[in-house]
């Protein structure tokens, strides 16, 4: 066995562990990491050779590093992602910055963020599936949450609980704020 195959074979028998350790569904992996499930089923099979972008789209959406990959074996112990390591959506026009603290499991049943806002800026949304509730926890600053027709004001250490199947939002006011989401799907 050449060095290259040896090498594949790890990489694509650790893809499929940590996929399998995770829970995750090759549809999963895809939608979590942006490759498509064809791919991630041809790497895990040993039939493709990732690139270093496809790589580190999937090893961040399986928590793993390229070293774990190579190693085959989960890491025991606490499981740590450093504050510069989270998984950040930055602005895009509404002056939010998301940090995504759940584990990429997590996306769809049970999801964690947190909410930075600048002074004026609003996370507005669309209804998510039936019956999908949001728990907003107000860590500095006041926000004003809309679910459907109901508004309600908050301010620090307050905590709001609401329907998020309805057109909903999260708008900061004249300071900026700091909050706490968590997106539970029922």
């Amino acid at each position: 066995m050449t060095a290259r195959s040896e090498i594949h074979d790890r990489l694509a028998a650790s893809l499929r562990d940590a996929r399998r350790a995770r829970g995750l569904s090759l549809d999963g992996v895809a939608k979590l990491s942006g490759v498509s499930r064809s791919m991630v089923s041809q790497i895990e099979r040993g039939e493709s050779s990732p690139t270093v972008a496809t790589l580190w789209n999937l090893t961040q959406a399986l928590q793993v590093d390229f070293a774990g990959l190579l190693e085959g074996k989960p890491r025991p112990g606490i499981e740590v992602i450093r504050a510069e390591a989270a998984p950040v959506i930055a602005g895009r026009g509404t002056g939010v910055t998301i940090r995504i603290l759940s584990a990429p499991e997590a996306v769809g049943d049970h999801e964690v963020y947190e909410l930075i806002f600048v002074p004026g800026s609003a996370l507005e949304s669309d209804p998510h599936s039936p019956g999908c509730r949001e728990h907003l926890a107000v860590i500095e600053g006041h926000l004003r949450i809309e679910s459907g027709d109901l508004v309600e004001d908050l301010g620090p250490g307050d905590t709001a609980r609401y329907a998020a199947d309805r057109t909903h939002a999260i708008r900061a006011g004249a300071g900026s704020a700091r909050a706490i989401l968590i997106v539970q799907d029922s």
